[in-house]
């Protein structure tokens, strides 16, 4: 008894360590903490039944598998967010199988947390970002993809990856893994705005273009042209 009641705390006090201040101040989603925190109870709940029961332990996780795919398929998540899936779904696991001795599952659930906390750090490829960029031109050429890719970004070009090469509509999407540079991480506010304003526009915005006078004063210029012209002629 007293390792199921150690189970509780070390789950409670783990997945209140690992959403409110590992998870949510790294990535804001309040949805997802209401649903680790929900995960995790809910599988230490069934786990805990079930080791006690003849249906078998099999069959429960079982149904938590399907109901996890289901979940992970209902909604847009990252891969950082399936990973914090993952362990809740562990820590419950475990806490709700409460081996013995009573330390073993407060210990694995702290060393859960901790590696959470390490994997997820920002000092972990902090200048390291990927995004999904398209590119209004076909770019069949490797090298002139990256080129292009780093004067678009602005940074390291470390890994491309083409999803879609379109040589009808002239369009590439890439997935691009890069590096930012530090030169333009550790401007201040003010000198990124300036650099911005003294940015040279291109030729083809640089352009004028001379704008049709309305259809209401060209028919005024052509209506008095007119009476000049009949006032000259007439000698009035």
């Amino acid at each position: 008894m007293m390792a199921l009641w150690i189970g509780l705390v070390a789950n409670i006090a783990g997945m209140a360590i690992l959403v409110y201040l590992v998870y949510f101040r790294r990535h804001f989603r309040r949805d997802l903490a209401l649903a680790y925190i929900a995960l995790s109870m809910g599988i230490f709940a069934v786990t805990l039944l079930l080791s006690e029961s003849e249906a078998g332990l099999g069959l429960g996780l079982g149904l938590f598998g399907i109901l996890s795919i289901i979940r992970l398929r209902s909604d847009t998540l990252t891969q950082e967010e399936v990973a914090y899936y993952f362990i809740s779904l562990a820590i419950g696991l475990i806490n709700g199988l409460h081996p013995d001795p009573a330390w073993v599952s407060p210990l694995i659930t702290a060393f859960l947390v901790g590696v959470m906390f390490i994997a997820d750090h920002h000092w972990i490829g902090a200048k390291t970002e990927r995004q999904m960029v398209t590119l209004d031109r076909a770019y069949p050429s490797q090298q002139e993809r990256v080129a292009a890719l780093e004067e678009l970004l602005d940074a390291k070009i470390l890994r491309t990856v083409v999803m879609e090469l379109d040589m009808v509509r002239d369009m590439t999407i890439v997935d691009v893994r890069y590096r930012t540079n530090e030169s333009v991480g550790t401007l201040p506010g003010d000198k990124i705005l300036e650099r911005i304003k003294n940015r040279k526009e291109p030729l083809d915005q640089q352009q004028t273009i001379a704008l049709q006078e309305p259809i209401g004063a060209q028919q005024r210029t052509s209506s008095g042209f007119a009476n000049r012209l009949v006032n000259a002629i007439t000698g009035r």
